[in-house]
């Protein structure tokens, strides 16, 4: 059982029971204080498994917000009201920490309660941050929903409805004869557990609750009741100039991400992370709320946090970028469809690290991505070093954290007869494209499992691996062999919600083409001359290859064809095989 030790505090006008953690308060004056908030149905159980974490380093604190728990149960609707919920928590704060700031870190409806507060006048006196755990602003939401309903684009439209149906609950919630009687009936510690555990995976044992839970359940529905339909149809927002930061959850069976869009508009000191993680965090993901907790606290305590520093990434200036406090890691970046994809993730925000055997090229792509506004990091990798791609993996980690993506990019190309190439062409062929991908996607997705809060993978194929060539067969294989193991691993990454894409483009002029062998040619300089001039002439760019990884990103799409001839290519293998072996006897490169 966690060590929680319980006191009360008097709010406004209705006693609170509010807890310690372990030591806190015992000659433990000296350290930062942190009060934990929690939401409907939970209590200060819902800390279980984060506090003990936390506690490490500061002095740890909770309560039963009214209604919930060991504390009073107003029966009144109107008790419930945010402007009297945001009185208790200022109560609570000066308690556990009459002479100085605290720090809050909140979920659900403790969050929304925890906005309310620090859009108070005055709060700032006594909040020092506040980290916001799946419960937005509801005014904030209400002006985001006015926003959408006054401009209905096509985007906007689609916003909306999908948070009216992530938000339908809500409306049931408001009837108090049916909801009560469901929640009576159904509101039972085994049947909530394996609700978690269904919806987001919530591992069982994580799942601590109050022997209170069926009657929290309850009365916690006059917070839906007290506050949603006036807050959402009148909203009044206002902003506050306490640090905060958004973890946002992609999988949030109530919130969708797109709510969060105006937070910057009200919060002038706005940080952000997001995962593909669900909306009981500290239950499901306990470790990564308290990691990114803590490297927030650290933040505003000192102005910095302990290596490595994610936090920084996270920073919002102005309008979020999609990608905020995301590590994108890319190979191959110093030129081509690698450089492009950088310019690509610099511009929705993500910090990059860059990886090229030519270090002076990837710190071109690399001045460019900084004038962009985002951390930018440049390593020497050979990936057909498999050590050496492991060390990488190790380095990143220690130096910025685990890489939520990686684009494994870096390839040569060999044409010509498989049987005139040298061993040691074929060696170096397969050591750079299949090999070095297979050794950047372990190193990094043992990293990304061991993590627990999801990613993507991007593996650099080609349509030659389903395009059979008499040309190409040594480098057909080398493709083909990264498009069947990024399917592969992407079947054994889908519990861990890691995407894997391969993305398989066609005839794309990049600096590969005229750096192409051709194995057995009598004059290899004039057909490496002709091949480039005939894939200039095709002009599809690099940028565009790069735009269809950033969406492959985006839908977790498995395999993405690129250009019109990879899509074409694709389905007549599926469909048609034998038309593709007839092709594959046609001489191209003569």
């Amino acid at each position: 059982m966690a060590d929680w030790h319980s006191f009360n505090v008097t709010g406004d006008g209705f006693d609170l029971a509010a807890f310690s953690y372990g030591s806190a308060g015992k000659d433990t004056a000296d350290k930062p204080v942190v009060l934990l908030i929690h939401g409907w149905p939970d209590t200060h159980h819902l800390w279980d498994n984060v506090a003990p974490q936390l506690a490490e380093k500061y002095r740890v604190y909770a309560y039963d917000t009214r209604g919930f728990g060991e504390s009073d149960r107003p029966t009144a609707v109107a008790d419930y009201r945010l402007d009297t919920l945001a009185q208790d928590m200022l109560a609570v704060a000066r308690a556990v920490n009459p002479d100085g700031k605290t720090h809050i870190v909140a979920h659900d409806w403790g969050s929304v309660q925890a906005w309310e507060t620090v859009t108070t006048p005055g709060a700032e006196d006594l909040i020092a941050s506040f980290t916001s755990v799946s419960g937005p602003n509801l005014d904030f939401l209400g002006k985001w929903a006015h926003d959408k309903v006054s401009n209905p684009t096509p985007r906007n439209i689609r916003q909306a409805l999908s948070q009216v149906a992530s938000s339908a609950y809500t409306g049931f919630f408001q009837v108090p004869g049916a909801s009560d009687l469901f929640f009576r009936t159904f509101g039972s510690d085994k049947v909530w557990t394996e609700f978690l555990h269904f919806v987001e995976g919530t591992p069982r044992e994580n799942a601590t609750f109050a022997p209170t839970l069926r009657e929290d359940m309850i009365s916690g529905l006059k917070l839906y009741r007290a506050n949603i339909r006036g807050k959402l149809s009148k909203p009044n927002p206002r902003t506050t100039a306490i640090p905060v930061l958004e973890i946002v959850n992609d999988r949030d069976v109530a919130l969708r991400p797109a709510i969060y869009d105006g937070t910057s508009d009200y919060a002038g000191k706005l940080w952000r992370k997001r995962s593909t993680t669900g909306h009981w965090l500290p239950y499901t993901n306990p470790d990564y709320l308290a990691a990114s907790a803590s490297e927030f606290i650290d933040l505003v305590e000192r102005g910095a946090s302990a290596a490595p520093n994610t936090i920084d990434r996270a920073h919002v200036v102005g309008k979020a970028p999609e990608l905020i406090g995301k590590l994108a890691v890319v190979t191959g970046a110093g030129s081509g469809i690698g450089r492009e994809t950088a310019f690509a993730l610099a511009d929705l925000g993500a910090e990059l690290v860059l990886a090229d055997i030519d270090v002076d090229s990837a710190e071109e792509t690399a001045t460019q991505c900084k004038a962009k506004g985002v951390l930018t990091t440049v390593y020497r990798l050979d990936v057909s070093d498999s050590a050496a791609v492991t060390v990488f993996a190790d380095t990143v980690r220690e130096a910025h954290g685990v890489a939520d993506i990686v684009i494994n990019n870096a390839g040569i190309a060999l044409a010509g007869s498989a049987l005139a190439a040298s061993d040691e062409q074929v060696d170096r062929l397969l050591a750079i494209n299949l090999r070095g991908v297979i050794s950047g996607s372990r190193a990094f997705g043992k990293q990304m499992v061991e993590r627990g809060t999801g990613g993507h993978i991007v593996n650099l194929a080609s349509a030659a691996a389903f395009t059979p060539s008499r040309d190409l067969g040594l480098y057909a294989a080398s493709k083909a062999g990264v498009l069947m193991f990024s399917e592969s691993l992407r079947a054994e990454l889908a519990e861990h919600r890691i995407g894997v894409s391969a993305i398989c483009p066609g005839i794309v002029h990049t600096n590969i083409t005229s750096k192409t062998e051709f194995a057995g040619a009598d004059d290899e300089d004039a057909l490496r001359k002709k091949v480039d001039g005939f894939y200039e002439k095709r002009n599809f760019t690099p940028d565009r290859v790069a735009s269809q990884i950033v969406a492959s990103i985006r839908s977790n799409k498995a395999v993405v064809p690129v250009t019109p001839e990879a899509e074409v290519g694709y389905r007549i293998y599926r469909f048609f095989p034998w038309a593709s072996r007839i092709g594959a006897r046609q001489q191209v490169a003569k």
